[in-house]
């Protein structure tokens, strides 16, 4: 059997060692490179905890969207936490027990500000967003004679859960026309007890503040003579030049079968986060809610009036530097 030159074999061992890897010399690269597509891609923090609200509120029900967007799209551990709410999930960010969170713009003013509800300043928060307008909303019967904010004195009302942004609101507007708890009885009741408490005739009226329509007025008014209370838009106004986040708004005719439009108060809805987050974690995070919109507002109506070009109008924390890079990323292609 005729020997193989030496120069053949030594050839045919450098192609086989070849074909284990890339023209670049390195093995295992497709791996390598999708490896590394993916470190591009993580977050640098490993949980992105968001609280909430009220199981059944606009917050939870887009947050959950939210949550598992940032898992599909980072990998990372992305979950909600149902809650009474603004003040509480102020609370938790102060705590570190959570990364994000749904706020009002009152209890987010009053955090960074230690008033009212909070008797500290809460200094580990910054603002990614201004969102949605949430409507205050005070619902009673059409029977009661209640027509006016002003016609709740002496009257049992329902001013939403201890520790949450409806509560705050509704104190700040009463307090506005000259109304204290003691001129009302008061209840500490969120929106789905509320709604009971009225069907069931143990209230005469109810603060509901939120997006529109909220689910728990929408079966409400199924088999109950609901009514809307008007808050005179000037008298907002004039509120406003203390509590700045109070903005005129209208609840459009046919919301919930009235047949005018209604005027009220609304206060933004604010998305924060912890300030100690990164930067570029804030940047990914800032810039895949955005680019989700579709899919958000899908989830819940009241997410259809978030938008890109009124993120940064009526903020009332400092930005976060990762929202800050993406918003001038976006004005600079502009």
């Amino acid at each position: 059997m005729k020997k193989w030159p030496q120069f053949i074999l030594l050839s045919l061992a450098i192609t086989g060692i070849s074909a284990c890897s890339d023209n670049t010399g390195n093995k295992n690269t497709g791996q390598e490179k999708s490896s590394a597509a993916v470190d591009a891609n993580a977050l640098q923090t490993k949980f992105v905890n968001i609280a909430t609200g009220g199981a059944s509120g606009p917050y939870n029900v887009i947050a959950t969207n939210l949550a598992e967007i940032y898992h599909k799209t980072y990998g990372v551990n992305s979950k909600t936490q149902t809650t009474g709410a603004s003040v509480e999930n102020l609370n938790l960010m102060k705590q570190n027990k959570v990364e994000m969170a749904f706020v009002m713009s009152d209890s987010l003013t009053e955090a960074i500000n230690g008033q009212g509800s909070f008797k500290d300043k809460i200094t580990n928060v910054q603002q990614i967003a201004a969102l949605y307008p949430n409507y205050v909303q005070i619902v009673t019967s059409k029977k009661s004679g209640i027509k006016t904010i002003e016609d709740l004195k002496g009257k049992r009302i329902a001013v939403g859960a201890q520790n949450s942004g409806v509560e705050v609101n509704a104190r700040s507007l009463l307090n506005g026309f000259g109304i204290s708890y003691k001129d009302v009885k008061v209840d500490y009741l969120g929106y789905a007890e509320a709604a009971d408490a009225l069907k069931g005739g143990k209230l005469d009226a109810a603060f509901l503040t939120s997006g529109i329509p909220n689910s728990s007025l929408m079966e409400l008014q199924r088999g109950y003579d609901l009514q809307l209370v008007s808050i005179d838009p000037e008298k907002v106004k004039q509120i406003a030049k203390d509590q700045a986040y109070f903005l005129p708004m209208i609840i459009p005719k046919g919301t919930y079968d009235n047949a005018e439009d209604i005027p009220t108060a609304a206060i933004m809805n604010a998305l924060v986060v912890r300030s100690d987050l990164p930067e570029d974690d804030v940047y990914k995070l800032t810039k895949t809610f955005f680019e989700n919109l579709n899919s958000l507002s899908n989830s819940h109506q009241a997410a259809k009036d978030i938008s890109l070009q009124g993120a940064q109008q009526g903020l009332v924390a400092q930005l976060h530097p990762g929202a800050k890079k993406y918003y001038d990323e976006i004005a600079a292609t502009k």
